[in-house]
């Protein structure tokens, strides 16, 4: 089969590339995620990607649109909420995925986030199916899971970056919400502290 694997980040990649390899295949890899930021944050994830590609012999295809807050937030049209945004995201990048895959030569594609226990699988799995189809492909899956902890401490093993959350700012923003919480009323409680609703009606010059 010649796979060409999506691959969203260098921890999620450990595990699959090892339970591929052992079924004889060997993936390409494709990183195009464009919901990773901000700049800093995206920056580390490819440094650590590339040094799973150095120290596992692993071939990455590299999109060139590799990154762009505005063009990701166009896409999302407004939709934040976790139960909106997540089907968009999976789809721009399995979309992606597909139109390389291809234009590569490739008979099928698969995507890392099969790894993560955090993200929405079965929605994957059937947005995956359907976007094959549409493009004359296969869909590879399996469920990556099943070597979570594997993946986790090959990573320390290796010493890379392992990210606290899944990307995109939103889910950053979700992750530190009881910090923020905190911050909020640690503000507040000083001299001159006051409320959102207590600063509705006033005027900015």
């Amino acid at each position: 089969m010649k796979l060409l694997l999506h691959t969203c980040c260098g921890p999620c990649l450990l595990y699959p590339l090892d339970s591929l390899r052992q079924q004889g295949i060997e993936p390409v890899g494709y990183f195009f995620n464009p919901n990773i930021h901000p700049l800093l944050e995206f920056e580390r994830r490819v440094e650590a990607l590339e040094t799973v590609c150095q120290k596992r012999g692993v071939e990455m295809v590299w999109d060139s649109r590799l990154y762009g807050l505005d063009d990701w937030l166009r896409e999302l049209g407004g939709r934040f909420s976790q139960q909106e945004r997540c089907p968009v995201c999976y789809r721009i990048r399995l979309e992606a995925a597909a139109r390389a895959a291809s234009a590569l030569g490739f008979s099928a594609f698969s995507t890392t986030l099969l790894y993560s226990k955090y993200q929405r699988h079965e929605l994957i799995r059937r947005m995956g199916e359907e976007i094959a189809r549409a493009h004359g492909l296969d869909f590879f899956y399996q469920d990556f899971r099943t070597g979570w902890s594997q993946g986790i401490e090959e990573a320390k093993a290796i010493g890379i970056y392992r990210q606290p959350y899944c990307g995109c700012i939103f889910s950053e923003a979700e992750r530190y919400k009881g910090r923020k919480g905190r911050m909020e009323k640690r503000l507040l409680a000083g001299a001159g502290g006051i409320s959102g609703a207590e600063t509705a009606d006033i005027a900015v010059n």
